[in-house]
Formats: structure tokens, C-alpha cells, sequence
């Protein structure tokens, strides 16, 4: 059995759950309405937009044009990541674009590669997606690593100062830091992945399922790509982390100015 089309009547029906969250974010005065319509009405253009142009470059096949569209999204992602840490631009755009480039490229060819055994790991069907999940999940946690990583060595400056002045090299110095950049990065998701299958289903894996595989066949898939996913943001946080933190302190070990002025509150 193929997949159940949704034809665009179905798909106005169902939008109308969105007034559900819509209705309670007005009647309490949350200030979210206007975000979540925004969003909502983005969500549905730049899907559409994508769906569009995934199309050819799935009729094109061409590995030249995916790694192009590989490099944007590794812009577009780092560009965000700029934005959500409230980083200097100097310091953070070109670490994070490495670490993300790098490691998408790395784990992606990997997997298709080595665990898929493709005759062309090129392939669109497979190269385009795999790589789309990988920065997806990369961009959350490396936001939130980084944000923790300069929010606790500005806040505990004298602890970091305190374990130079006792002999410790920066490397040792800021590992209790990064300790806490990762932990706040990755609970929340070994957590999700303590309970997959049990509590949740995840969407990668009802995809597969609703579009014809067979459960034993989605289930392979999923595990690897909770795998991959994983992999690939501890190794582009510490990529970032350990190319980012090359521009964030001085000759004499001393933090500078990273975050932008007047951002924070």
C-alpha cells in the first residue's frame, strides 16, 4: 500500500487544528498570537518552496547542485546560530560554518556510504535528506551549547582565573565549562532517546511507515538516524567550541569581549 495522498482540502481541514493553540495563546494574552500566525503562514511558503525545488533537484541527480545546496544550508544554519547566541559575528561565523560543513559531510558520507552501501552516495533521494536532519539537529544543539559554554565562563570568570593561576593550561581551565555546555546541550535528547519507541514515535520513523516501509525496515532507519544525529552535534559543538574558543580569549589566557553589547540582559 503507497502513500495516502493529501489533497489540498484535507490539508485546509487540518490546518484548522492550529486554532486550537491559537485561541488559548489569545485568551490569555500571551503575546504569541502574532508569532504563531507568522510562523504558521512561513512554515507552509517555505515548504512549499522547498518541495518545489527539492523536485528538480531530485530529477537532476546532480552532485555538484546537492553539495551547492549542502553549502547553503550550512550558511543559513550558521547565520542562525549567530543570531541565537548573541556572539560577536568575528568570532563565532566561521568556527560554526566549519564545524557544521565538516561534520555534515563526514557523518553524512558515512552513513550513506558505509551503513547504506550506496553505489552513488550522491544520490539526491538519500543525500539531500540525510544531510537536512543532520544540520537540523546540529543547529539546536550547538545554539544551546555555545550559549552555555560563554554564559558560564563570563558568570564564573574567578573559577576560571583560579584554576590558571594554579598552573592548569586554558584547555583545563575551560573544561569544566564545556563539561557544562554538553550536559545542558544533550540531556534533553538522551532523554528523548531513553523513551523512543516506548512513549514516542518518532516522525522520521511514522514517515517511513505511512509512505509503505515495513515497521522492522523504519525501525533499522530510525536507530541510525538517532545515531547519526547525535554523533554529528557532539562533533560539530566541539569543533565550534575548540575553533571559536581560539578568537575568545588573549595571548594571556584572559576572556575578551565575545558577546554583542547591549543584547543581553
Amino acid at each position: 500500500m503507497g502513500t495516502i495522498d493529501i489533497d489540498y482540502t484535507s490539508l485546509g481541514v487540518g490546518l484548522l487544528l492550529l486554532l486550537i493553540p491559537v485561541y488559548f495563546l489569545w485568551r490569555f494574552k500571551t503575546g504569541l498570537l502574532k508569532p504563531i500566525l507568522i510562523g504558521a503562514v512561513r512554515m507552509i511558503i517555505q515548504l512549499f518552496f522547498i518541495g518545489v525545488y527539492l523536485r528538480f533537484l531530485f530529477e537532476w541527480n546532480n552532485p555538484f547542485i546537492n553539495f551547492l545546496w549542502v553549502i547553503i544550508m550550512v550558511g543559513v544554519a550558521a547565520e542562525t546560530a549567530v543570531t541565537r547566541t548573541r556572539l560577536k559575528r568575528h568570532i563565532l561565523m566561521i568556527p560554526v560554518s566549519v564545524g557544521f560543513l565538516v561534520t555534515v559531510v563526514l557523518v553524512g558520507l558515512y552513513f550513506l556510504g558505509f551503513v547504506l552501501r550506496l553505489d552513488n552516495i550522491f544520490s539526491a533521494q538519500y543525500f539531500i535528506p540525510i544531510f537536512g536532519i543532520i544540520m537540523g539537529n546540529m543547529l539546536g544543539v550547538n545554539v544551546i551549547g555555545l550559549n552555555t559554554y560563554y554564559a558560564g565562563l563570563k558568570r564564573e570568570q574567578q573559577l576560571y582565573y583560579y584554576l590558571l593561576g594554579n598552573g592548569a593550561t586554558r584547555s583545563e581551565a575551560t573544561a569544566p565549562f564545556i563539561r557544562q555546555a554538553l550536559i545542558k546541550a544533550f540531556s534533553p535528547g538522551i532523554a528523548n532517546m531513553a523513551v523512543t519507541g516506548l512513549v514516542a514515535l518518532p516522525g522520521t520513523m511514522i514517515g517511513q511507515i505511512l509512505g509503505g516501509s515495513s515497521p522492522h525496515v523504519a525501525i533499522k532507519y530510525q536507530i541510525m538516524i538517532v545515531v547519526i544525529t547525535v554523533a554529528s552535534s557532539m562533533l560539530s559543538l566541539m569543533i565550534t567550541i575548540m575553533l571559536a574558543s581560539r578568537k575568545s580569549f588573549d595571548s594571556y589566557g584572559r576572556l575578551l569581549q565575545v558577546h554583542k553589547e547591549g543584547k543581553r540582559k
